[in-house]
């Protein structure tokens, strides 16, 4: 039994359970308790999702070269799996989860399985050889903590191996002092230079890294009723996540209980609603860039690691990677107190420690919190609940019926000695390095009801909230300000009004920019183009197209040409996403007056130079450079068009400083985006939610539900949940 056009009822491990598609193919679940409604969403899952879900759970659990097929690159990623050992103490895990939540997180499992003994599996993994394993409890732990790693703990971490790279290549202090405002310590070059760094994951291996699930940057924002039109908030928040795949992240589910009504976006393999909305509250989640990843560094020989009072031995974690039709491979994984070593201790030097705050001793709590979401009655029973989240760093925005409106960070962060940023690794050996604990929910920046009458967060620094500093490497304010710009300005707010908030591509950094920029323009064809852009980035904006020229020119004269090299630059924007995530850093750089990065020349000589080389190219609409495809989670690319799984090719709106953002970039050869991946919507006065999806309720390419909201979602418009 599928879910298809028609009905379908379940005995659900209380009472029956019914399953419907509405008008535009989402899920309607009518459910008489918590309970079943868990064991609904495993079944919904598995009926619409399950290609995404098992590939997710394959790849979590390293087990792709066993599951999929003999390949070095799915090898390497099984090693990065094993070796990161995302659930390290199931057991403990499991023994803190609340009795009634286990029990759904179980009716959840069962639903799920219940699906595939009825059904069978999806003809991809049949094709694969792939044979089932019944979904259990800490399955869906496992991805509740991937959703705090992968794209997030780990770009923190990325970004602070980078910097040991600058330090390692000599880069003045007073460069990299200013390319990392947040690092207040004293760059000990002797102590970074002694580092061994291991050698990153193949390109190979990234590209089905990049199969899982993962969060970036996003925004969300709520506003009081003394702004809008109905006298009550409104909630807006569109997670930005890789959008140039199918089936989409997210899949809407709508659930009706007897005294509630859920509706939004859910994580398949997760029961209940991520981001979106019940009959009082409504919540949405960006990424808070809080920093949850410390490095430290430890001297090793004959497999022991230095302390005050002598060697100790690590703890040793023995892998056996099983291959299809291969030869099984052995990986041994060293331990201690700080976190996993990324090297050999037998050979002797100094390596690195990841030390991920998440790590052990998390998932239970979260999950205790976040399954009690939905029945929150307001904000304040909300905010609550997310200082129970630790293992992802999000900043939350929360809208209720009795019109109130409120932010909170969630994420467990390190409660670091004085003085440490968190940016540099320190001797693991030297205990007044130490962190003492994390630092308390109750500290984490927070706000309720503010006098201004709206919240904004767009993954900004955020640290002016909180009584402790928990963020280091924030992304830049352009998206931020010009969120409260617009609702400044605001006036008897209606739907149509954030609607078009969400889709508004006005640049502030480009309207920064072009002050300086403007009175050096020559008087050429190009010039005078650049001179009057309206600094929107429009498709058929030839203005956007050359600041863009204008801009990369600027990075490579500056940052280039006088430090890192145009190579280096050029790897960094183009093959990683450090640049996309971080690029405020190097702006904050370019409009200082004197910068040791201008290495004593003027600041308008070197912008006249970067104008002259960005506008010795050929004008073209800057939707032509905006061009991706939207490729299938497994066949992506290996098949003929026509046939269907990917879509496209389209122009992706926007820049890294308008709302949508829509970046670009390469990661191990493979394009990927940062855009929104899903818009809601919702006025307190009424009890609908509106939304856009970059895709479709279902990840089966020949369902009529394949890619049914896509249009809505290239095109602003909005279908209304109700």
């Amino acid at each position: 039994m599928r879910l298809k056009n028609k009905p379908v009822t379940l005995n659900g491990p209380v009472d029956s359970i019914q399953i419907r598609r509405n008008q535009d193919g989402i899920p309607v679940i009518k459910a008489q308790n918590p309970k079943d409604m868990a064991y609904a969403f495993g079944w919904v899952h598995a009926n619409d999702r399950q290609l995404q879900i098992l590939l997710t759970r394959i790849l979590l659990h390293g087990r792709a070269a066993e599951c999929l097929k003999n390949d070095p690159a799915l090898i390497e990623i099984d090693r990065y799996m094993r070796r990161m050992n995302f659930l390290p103490d199931p057991q403990n895990v499991l023994a803190d989860i609340e009795t009634d939540i286990k029990d759904q997180l179980q009716a959840y499992a069962d639903g799920f399985n219940e699906f595939i003994t009825e059904n069978g599996l999806v003809f991809e993994l049949r094709l694969l050889g792939y044979r089932y394993e019944p979904w259990v409890i800490t399955d869906s732990i496992l991805i509740e903590k991937l959703i705090g790693f992968i794209g997030l703990a780990d770009a923190q971490a990325n970004m602070e191996k980078f910097l040991i790279q600058l330090i390692q290549k000599d880069l003045p202090a007073n460069k990299i002092k200013e390319l990392f405002p947040y690092l207040t310590e004293t760059i000990d070059y002797e102590l970074i230079k002694s580092v061994r760094l291991e050698p990153p994951l193949i390109p190979e291996a990234l590209q089905w890294l990049g199969r899982l699930p993962r969060f970036n940057a996003s925004n969300n924002w709520a506003l009081s009723g003394r702004h809008t039109a109905s006298g009550l908030p409104f909630l807006c928040g569109d997670p930005h996540l890789e959008v140039n795949r199918l089936p989409a992240i997210w899949q809407e589910v709508i659930v009706h209980l007897p005294d509630n009504c859920l509706m939004g976006g859910s994580i398949p393999g997760m029961p209940g609603i991520g981001v979106g909305r019940s009959k009082h509250v409504a919540w949405s989640a960006t990424y808070s860039f809080m920093d949850l990843i410390d490095f430290r560094i430890e001297e090793c020989q004959d497999g022991c690691y230095k302390r005050p009072d002598g060697w100790k031995p690590f703890k040793v974690r023995e892998e056996l990677i099983k291959v299809k039709k291969g030869t099984p491979l052995k990986l041994t994984a060293y331990e201690n107190e700080h976190g996993i070593l990324e090297g050999d201790p037998h050979v002797p030097g100094r390596y690195l420690v990841l030390s991920w705050s998440a790590h052990r001793g998390c998932g239970a709590i979260d999950m205790n919190c976040l399954m009690k979401l939905p029945f929150a009655k307001n904000v304040t029973e909300m905010m609550a609940l997310f200082k129970g989240v630790e293992a992802v760093g999000f900043s939350w925005v929360m809208a209720d019926t009795a019109g109130n409106i409120g932010f909170q960070m969630s994420g467990r962060c390190f409660k670091r000695p004085a003085g440490i940023s968190g940016l540099l690794p320190t001797p693991a050996w030297d205990p007044a390095f130490d962190p003492e604990g994390f630092v308390h929910p109750d500290k984490l920046p927070a706000l309720y009801n503010p006098q201004e009458g709206f919240v904004v967060t767009a993954n900004d620094d955020l640290n002016h909230l909180g009584q402790v500093d928990v963020i280091n490497l924030p992304m830049g304010t352009y998206r931020a300000d010009r969120i409260k710009q617009l609702l400044e300005q605001a006036r008897n707010v209606d739907v149509a009004d954030m609607q078009h908030m969400h889709y508004d591509l006005f640049s502030l950094q480009a309207e920064r920019f072009m002050d300086v920029i403007r009175p050096l323009l020559p008087d050429t064809k190009n010039g005078n183009t650049l001179k009057d852009w309206d600094l929107t980035y429009e498709a058929d904006s030839h203005g956007a197209m050359l600041f863009e020229s204008v801009y990369q020119a600027l990075i490579n004269v500056i940052f280039g040409d006088n430090g890192l090299g145009r190579d280096i630059v050029a790897f960094i924007i183009k093959e990683t996403g450090l640049f996309n995530d971080y690029y405020a850093n190097l702006d904050n750089i370019l409009f200082q007056e004197e910068s040791a990065w201008f290495n004593g020349q003027d600041r308008d000589t070197l912008f006249k130079a970067a104008i002259a080389e960005g506008l010795q190219v050929s004008s073209r609409p800057y939707g032509e450079t905006r061009q991706v495809v939207m490729s299938h989670l497994l066949f992506g690319g290996q098949l003929p068009r026509w046939l269907g799984f990917d879509y496209g090719p389209i122009a992706l709106p926007g820049s890294r400083a308008t709302i949508p953002q829509g970046q670009i970039f390469k990661s191990a050869g493979r394009v990927t985006t940062f855009s929104p991946s899903y818009r809601l919507i919702a006025d307190m006065s009424t009890q609908e939610l509106h939304t856009n999806l970059a895709g479709g309720p279902s990840d089966r390419r020949f369902s009529r539900w394949y890619t049914t909201d896509l249009e809505n979602w290239r095109t602003g418009k909005y279908k209304v949940l109700k």
